[in-house]
């Protein structure tokens, strides 16, 4: 661990980030919705995304953005917090809206959307597409419906999942304190700065501490989760100040302002190791030699024109061992399962949908979802 000093100087690179924004941030207080602390965070988006750079935001806040539409004198139930979230959540769309050159588009997730299949395939699908559309995807618990979901420092880890499903290089939680430190800053005044961690053991873990703010409802514990979850699929992770305009001045510049923490393998390292050795493949495809060369040589997708065959049983999203003639060409995550991608082989996209009755993934493996032997 490196800790704050005079040469500590860390620099970072990114093209593709998830940015997290805590409640604290979005309703200071908890009483609706505000833009003051958000300017600084808004124009380092809009900055990054005309230098060519991807950004999804993760935004905490639908609760307390909404609960000053209630008078209530007492803590509200769990369905209480419910219609605050329903509330708060067209008002924190229309605040992030406001803030930024692009168009947004809002996606409500839960975490039981993460662990099904065919959501996960379809969320990944939309922000890919929202992204090469020139969009900005604001993601949030759907907290007007979840139960247990409600719970402390869900969204901190929900970035992480969402940094991990977007494929993005970098997540960075934007929160009320600088960082990480080596003592609780609040009660030990010699206390430093992590700048850079490049291991989550236990010892680090022990350094994080309950909710600071009052107002969100996850504290530097879960945000260690988040960043050990990041770091586990290649992903790096920065915790700075959200509220401080410095940091987004850094941030602009390439500098850690707060603590980096470095992933012991690449995001592309990762996930090949994640393909090629974690996932068993549950079936083959045949494919033709134009397609072959498409992968090879093009950094091409799969598309159902260029299958010849099928072989095995597998469903959507699960792995498959990709072959022309005698050679394994590659392993990927298929689109569809075995029997439709079946029906739909040597068939062209238009073909496809007349052949299925519906329009459908125009790629059988996205060649972000493959790696080539």
């Amino acid at each position: 661990m490196q800790q704050q000093g005079a040469h500590n100087h860390i620099s970072f690179f990114w093209q593709r980030a998830v940015i997290k924004v805590g409640s604290a941030l979005i309703s200071p207080g908890g009483d609706g919705c505000k833009t003051a602390s958000l300017l600084a965070l808004a124009q380092f988006v809009n900055d990054s995304r005309a230098a060519g750079k991807e950004v999804i935001l993760v935004s905490s806040g639908a609760v307390a953005a909404g609960k000053n539409a209630f008078t209530l004198q007492r803590e509200p139930s769990l369905s209480e917090k419910q219609a605050m979230a329903a509330v708060g959540q067209t008002r924190m769309m229309a605040n992030w809206a406001r803030l930024f050159d692009q168009p947004t588009a809002q996606i409500l997730l839960t975490h039981g959307d993460i662990r099904s299949r065919d959501h996960y395939l379809n969320i990944k699908g939309t922000i890919r597409e929202l992204l090469a559309h020139g969009m900005l995807p604001v993601v949030n618990e759907n907290d007007s419906v979840a139960t247990d979901e409600l719970k402390f420092g869900d969204n901190d880890n929900l970035a992480a999942l969402v940094a991990l499903v977007a494929e993005a290089d970098t997540l960075l939680i934007c929160t009320d304190v600088d960082g990480l430190y080596d003592a609780d800053p609040r009660s030990v005044p010699t206390a430093r700065l992590l700048k850079r961690v490049e291991k989550i053991d236990a010892q680090v873990m022990a350094l994080g501490g309950g909710a600071v703010s009052g107002v969100g409802t996850g504290g530097m514990q879960t945000k260690l989760q988040a960043a050990r979850k990041a770091a586990h699929n290649g992903i790096q992770t920065i915790i700075a100040n959200g509220f401080k305009s410095q940091t987004f001045m850094q941030l602009a510049q390439g500098d850690v302002p707060g603590t980096l923490f470095v992933p012991p393998l690449s995001r592309t390292s990762a996930k090949k190791n994640w393909l090629m050795h974690s996932l068993r493949a549950k079936g083959r495809i045949i494919i033709d030699q134009g397609a072959a060369e498409a992968l090879a040589h093009k950094g091409a997708s799969l598309l159902p024109v260029g299958v010849v065959k099928v072989e095995g049983a597998f469903d959507a999203g699960e792995a498959v061992e990709i072959v022309q003639g005698d050679n394994i060409l590659a392993t990927g995550l298929c689109q569809y399962n075995a029997h439709t991608l079946a029906q739909i082989s040597g068939l062209n996209s238009q073909q496809v949908e007349q052949k299925l009755g519906y329009s459908s993934y125009a790629v059988a493996v996205h060649r972000d979802d493959l790696v080539l032997f």
